[in-house]
């Protein structure tokens, strides 16, 4: 196994509550009400969709896809769903700091090292919004793969949250058969005072509709039981998942680039963004001592300037 890789579950493609949209020029993102099923192709146009999401939205009654049915890989939560708080390079998009609120594997002159992590709130580095919390949630839809998943993407508190709190009940409830219950990835929206009363929207995991938590551990157990009569190792694949993830520092891909400089520096900070990719100079920097986050455009800025 290459090491430094990261060996993750294969992707067959995105699921997503937002999309990109051009304004002024710029590539923000916008949220929606709905979900999206997209491939791995990507045209001028944005993301291809798949052919699940024409399915899915002709069985719903106003066309929007608001609930997707699933099933997870792994009876681990921790293995479906990688939650951490992450700092990136607004200029490439690869991880400078990834930590959970106790530690965090930064990347320093020394290369990467392990340090404490007292959380944004407290930490000096994730001035200005620059450090979020980050989820990557693998799904499976359909029958057709058995490893092939679909992942969700999200630095939303809320989504995070549930996704987190129903993953852990769920594997509790079920006696650790969590990959064997019929449930469904659903869409909520809430008012917040935050959000100015106006409707934001967060995923949630439930048992799928018509089905009730007792019938759907019967069936769990029914199918746990047929997959070991038929030499399904569930424990060795969640074996070898914990070694494929622990195989780099850092759960990352090429791919993943514009998603993240899309998701994490949006609107507040496209302007800054924008100044980074034009190679036009940052604000002068006042006061006794620059934050690492300016250090980090002029570093940035300078050696694009070289390389030009």
């Amino acid at each position: 196994m290459i090491k430094g890789l990261a060996i993750t579950p294969p992707i067959l493609g995105r699921i997503s509550i937002g999309r990109v949209v051009v304004k002024d020029g710029k590539r923000l993102p916008e949220k929606d009400d709905q979900f999206t099923i997209t491939s791995q192709v990507q045209t001028r146009d944005g993301w291809v969709n798949h052919p699940l999401d024409e399915l899915l939205r002709k069985d719903s009654p106003n066309g929007k896809i608001r609930s997707i049915p699933v099933r997870m890989l792994f009876n681990d939560p921790d293995l479906n769903l990688r939650a951490e708080y992450s700092m990136f390079d607004r200029q490439n998009g690869r991880p400078l700091c990834v930590g959970n609120g106790e530690t965090c594997r930064r990347y320093t002159d020394n290369g990467v090292e392990t340090l404490p992590c007292p959380s944004p709130d407290h930490c000096p580095l994730a001035k200005n919004n620059m450090c979020k919390p980050y989820g990557r949630l693998n799904v499976k839809i359909g029958d057709d793969d058995e490893m092939g998943t679909f992942i969700f993407r999200t630095t939303g508190y809320n989504s995070i949250r549930s996704l987190a709190a129903r993953l852990s009940y769920y594997q509790a409830v079920s006696g650790d058969l969590l990959s064997c219950l019929p449930l469904q990835l659903r869409l909520r929206g809430k008012s917040t005072t935050q959000s100015h009363r106006s409707a934001i929207y967060y995923v949630d995991l439930t048992i799928r509709d018509g089905i009730s938590i007792e019938q759907a551990i019967t069936d769990a157990i029914q199918l746990n039981a047929h997959r070991k009569a038929c030499g399904y190792d569930q424990q060795a694949l969640e074996n070898a998942a914990r070694l494929g993830f622990g195989n780099a520092a850092y759960e990352f891909s090429e791919d993943e680039i514009p998603e993240v400089l899309e998701e994490f520096y949006s609107t507040e900070e496209n302007g800054e963004i924008q100044r980074v990719q034009t190679n036009t100079a940052p604000p002068p920097i006042t006061g006794e001592k620059s934050s690492l986050k300016q250090k980090l455009d002029q570093k940035s800025l300078s050696s694009s300037n070289q390389a030009a």
